[in-house]
């Protein structure tokens, strides 16, 4: 299993012999503006440039789009990526969106899981942000607030849970409880809307994770791009060191592990 974080939510997952990218945001530094919802509006996003060339990014087997929002799909990545390409969703609404787009061979991941090659992929479920406050939220500002994690289990392979854009909750521990993964990837910016809320994981969320699953390794994505972070990769890497913790790994864009 190999993981590159390319930036934000933005990876490519290479699991039992097939490559995925996950969450295609490719729009250059700063060509948007910040979100009118989070904190820092006013800084412009993304506030940096992608590691590689787009070509480089998008030579992959399939795309996983954990769920449509602006810093996680965008035009950039409909103009560059085959429209035949095989590209996994999270809704009957994301399927309608990216077929609207000119897709054609698109597949809705499951609870249950679904089979491609020789990889089980299971859906997950996700709290974008407390349910009970950010969903009235998203509907008013007519953004859809469901996010999916997904899990990768395949033979010969460790089993890989991206927990996606989550914060610490009830879903979060039954997805660890159900299948002890043993590499995690957290979206851990801490981003926050302007309420105080905060959408996906802090350091305190992540703390919950290495409670919860000591044995695991945790890769820290989401990182240092978003105009409403709370949480830079420097923050979370002096906790590391604070803490003495050796399973969290905060990979550079551009910076692939290998596991």
């Amino acid at each position: 299993m190999k993981i590159t974080q390319i930036r934000n939510a933005t990876i490519i997952v290479e699991y039992a012999n097939r490559r995925f990218l996950v969450d295609p945001w490719l729009c250059p530094k700063e060509s948007m503006a910040g979100f009118d919802a989070g904190i820092n509006p006013q800084i412009r996003q993304p506030r940096v440039e992608l590691p590689f060339t787009q070509d480089k990014i998008t030579n992959v087997d399939a795309v996983i789009l954990t769920h449509f929002h602006p810093d996680h799909f965008d035009d950039y990545a409909v103009k560059a990526l085959d429209k035949e390409i095989k590209f996994f969703v999270q809704s009957k609404h994301d399927y309608e969106i990216i077929q609207s787009k000119g897709f054609t061979n698109i597949e809705i991941l499951t609870e249950k899981g679904n089979l491609y090659q020789n990889i089980t992929m299971y859906k997950t479920k996700c709290q974008h942000g407390k349910r009970e406050i950010i969903k009235p939220l998203c509907e008013q500002i007519g953004m859809p607030y469901d996010a999916m994690g997904i899990v990768f289990k395949a033979e010969n392979e460790k089993t890989l849970y991206l927990a996606g854009d989550t914060i610490w909750c009830e879903e979060v521990r039954e997805s660890l409880n159900t299948y002890t993964p043993d590499v995690i990837i957290v979206n851990a910016c801490g981003a926050t809307v302007q309420n105080g809320e905060h959408i996906i994981m802090n350091i305190s969320d992540i703390e919950e994770v290495i409670a919860h699953s000591p044995k695991s390794t945790i890769i820290a994505s989401h990182m240092d791009t978003v105009s409403h972070l709370t949480v830079t990769r420097e923050d979370l890497k002096k906790y590391i060191k604070e803490k003495n913790i050796t399973n969290i790994l905060v990979p550079n864009d551009g910076e692939t592990i290998e596991l």
